[in-house]
């Protein structure tokens, strides 16, 4: 089942930063990308949404937002064959991507 969750993630992230302007990724890079944000997701996010709790409270959430961007702007500087322009690239990025992610995720649970 997890590969089948990280070829959805590696399509969404092709279909994402094909919408996107300011991503760019190839084939590798976005392969590279789904297993980073996966080990991200699964290890560091845990530990960033309880550091960040206060300020999520305080913003009902719209800071996981920010947050996201964040570590997709940084992610541009780590993973080879993937880029970032900028901070609102990032940001329409991981709000583009977690809705394919979740249309994508949606049909596989009908099937």
């Amino acid at each position: 089942m997890t590969l089948i969750h990280w070829l959805v993630l590696i399509v969404a992230i092709l279909i994402a930063a094909y919408l996107v302007p300011g991503v760019h990724v190839t084939l590798i890079g976005a392969v590279v990308l789904a297993v980073v944000l996966g080990l991200i997701n699964v290890f560091i996010k845990p530990v960033i949404t309880l550091l960040t709790l206060p300020l999520n409270i305080l913003t009902l959430g719209i800071f996981s937002l920010i947050v996201n961007a964040l570590i997709i702007m940084l992610l541009g500087f780590f993973v080879p064959g993937f880029g970032v322009s900028g901070f609102w690239a990032a940001f329409f990025f991981s709000i583009v991507l977690s809705l394919i992610n979740a249309l994508f995720h949606l049909g596989i649970k009908k099937s």
